[in-house]
Parts: C-alpha cells; sequence; structure tokens
C-alpha cells in the first residue's frame, strides 16, 4: 500500500475507536456546553452589543487547553498500556504513517466538534451582520490552534503508558503556549525586567541551563561524568549559581555595561516568549487578517511535535 492509503488505515482505525466509545460523545456534547457557557455568562456577548463571534473565540485557547489533552492522551499512552503497541508496529506500515494516520484521525474529530458549534454563526447572523470572512479566519484559527494543541499531546503520550501523567504533561505545556503571549503576563515582565531581582534570577538560571546543556553534551560526546566528578560538576554549578544571583554585587560585574546587557538578554526572551505563543497567532486570525507567518506559526508546531512523537516512537521500535 501507498503511504497515503497507509495512513489513512490508521485514521479510520483511530476514528472508529473514538466512536465506538462513548468518550467521543461526552467530550462533544461538554465542548459545546462549555462553549456556550462561556459565551453567554462569562463571555459578554450581550454587553458587547455587537454582532460577532469575539466572546466565543476568546474562550477557545483556555478550553482548548484541558479538553484537548483529554481526547490526545490515550494516542499512545492507551496503544503501550494495552500492549497494542508492538501490534500496530508490526503492521506494514512506518512509524510516520502511524503518527500521521492517528493524529488526523484526532484532529478531524476535534474539527467535527467545532462544525458543531454551527448555531453559534446562526444566533449572531440573526442579531445583525457578522463579517463571514472574520468568522471563517476565526474558525481556521481555532482549528489550526486545536491542531497545535493535539500534536503536543501526541508527543506527551509517546513519553508515557500513563494517560494521567500524559494529560498532565500536556496542559503544562499548552499552558504555557498561552501564558507567554497572554497579555497580562507581558504586561508584568516587560516591567520587571529592569527589576535588579529579577536580572538576579535571569542570569542565575541561564547559569544553570548552561550547566545542564554541557552536562548533556559531555554525555552525548561519550564523556559521561559519573561518581565524583557528577558532585564535583553539580556543585560547581551551585557555588556559580550562587554568586550569579548575587551578580550586581560582585565589583567586575556592577558596571552599567554588563547591567545593560543583562537587560536586553531579558527583553529579547520576553520577545521570543511572546512570539512562540499561540495567542499572538490565534488573535491575529480571531481579528480576520491571514498572515503567512501566523500559518507558519501553526505548522511548525504541529511538526516539531509530531516529528519528536516519531523519534521517540522509533527508539520504543528499536
Amino acid at each position: 500500500m501507498s503511504g497515503v492509503s497507509n495512513t489513512w488505515t490508521v485514521a479510520k482505525r483511530e476514528l472508529t475507536a473514538y466512536f465506538a466509545s462513548p468518550v467521543a460523545y461526552v467530550f462533544t456534547c461538554f465542548f459545546l456546553l462549555l462553549s456556550a457557557s462561556f459565551t453567554f455568562m462569562l463571555g459578554g456577548f450581550f454587553p458587547r452589543n455587537e454582532a460577532s463571534l469575539v466572546s466565543f473565540f476568546l474562550w477557545h485557547p483556555w478550553l482548548y487547553m484541558f479538553l484537548v489533552p483529554a481526547v490526545g492522551m490515550r494516542l499512545w499512552s492507551e496503544e503501550r498500556r494495552t500492549g497494542t503497541f508492538e501490534l500496530l508496529m508490526t503492521m506494514p506500515i512506518t512509524t510516520g504513517q502511524a503518527v500521521l494516520g492517528k493524529f488526523l484521525a484526532g484532529w478531524l474529530f476535534l474539527g467535527l466538534a467545532l462544525l458543531l458549534t454551527f448555531p453559534m454563526i446562526i444566533t449572531v447572523a440573526s442579531l445583525g451582520n457578522p463579517d463571514g470572512g472574520v468568522v471563517a479566519c476565526a474558525y481556521l484559527g481555532s482549528f489550526l490552534m486545536a491542531g497545535s494543541f493535539l500534536a503536543i499531546s501526541s508527543m506527551t503520550s509517546s513519553l508515557t503508558r500513563n494517560q494521567v501523567v500524559s494529560f498532565i504533561l500536556s496542559v503544562v505545556l499548552c499552558f504555557l503556549l498561552i501564558l507567554a503571549g497572554w497579555p497580562p503576563v507581558t504586561n508584568v515582565l516587560t516591567n520587571l525586567y529592569h527589576s535588579t531581582w529579577f536580572l538576579r534570577l535571569l542570569v542565575t538560571a541561564l547559569v544553570v541551563l548552561v550547566s545542564v546543556v554541557t552536562f548533556g553534551l559531555l554525555r552525548v560526546a561519550g564523556v559521561p561524568l559519573r561518581g565524583l566528578s557528577a558532585w564535583a560538576w553539580s556543585g560547581l554549578t551551585a557555588a556559580v549559581a550562587v554568586l550569579a544571583l548575587f551578580w550586581d554585587r560582585i565589583g567586575a560585574l556592577s558596571g552599567s555595561g554588563f547591567r545593560g546587557g543583562v537587560e536586553a538578554i531579558a527583553a529579547s526572551l520576553i520577545d521570543f516568549a511572546v512570539k512562540v505563543s499561540v495567542m499572538g497567532h490565534f488573535d491575529a486570525l480571531q481579528r480576520g487578517v491571514i498572515d503567512l507567518r501566523d500559518l507558519v506559526y501553526f505548522a511548525s508546531v504541529m511538526l516539531f511535535a509530531l516529528f519528536t512523537t516519531g523519534v521517540v516512537l522509533k527508539a520504543r521500535r528499536a
């Protein structure tokens, strides 16, 4: 069979499994109920007094943060727990085809649940004349965001056979992607990056990060640190980290030049966090703006997460 045929076979198998159990129906009802409740009760739909679905899409990142991992946590954890993972891997398909097929099945299921919210469009249309282009773009953005969160859930599901652990990891990662670009958080970080304590913590974190990365590179290079050398490395890292926590009191580092460099790093990190957050890209589509950069962002998140899933599964398959 061709690659497309193999992928579709896996997708059909997974879709059948979804609708063969009550989980799919419970999820769909729960999603529709929460979407409507948040739109009319918390989203300020009526006070806005405008024919738009802003109140509806406003809550989608937060809904998806919990609901999508609930769908994705079983993609690979369930296969490994029941022992069908080995059976699936013996089929005449590649790991990539299996990953893509299961992902597409979950994404199609989420898309179907999203399509069932069409009464919201009818409701708004009965109250005014919403911009059809803006509504279509917002739905596209919501669908892409759901796919991104599902790909992340697929990745975490491949790491563990425990569905609860997979769910928690997925929620945390999705939450970080939302939080990094959430205006209240970015405003706080922007005001903080001139703070001495914030800069101290940043320098300390960078020291620890460099130490961990170096430790990993040495291990990959075949020079693992064990026993006494590992303890010595840990002690050295801890000592430097403590010094870094008070770098502004060290004569050679207390000058304005070093502080300015640290502030520049902090500003760059905040800007990077905003760019990798899902919020800015979803907001643009929600406003009806189709930018290639936003589409590339969502595609990149999905491809990276699915590629990582494939790497993990290949390692287990070997």
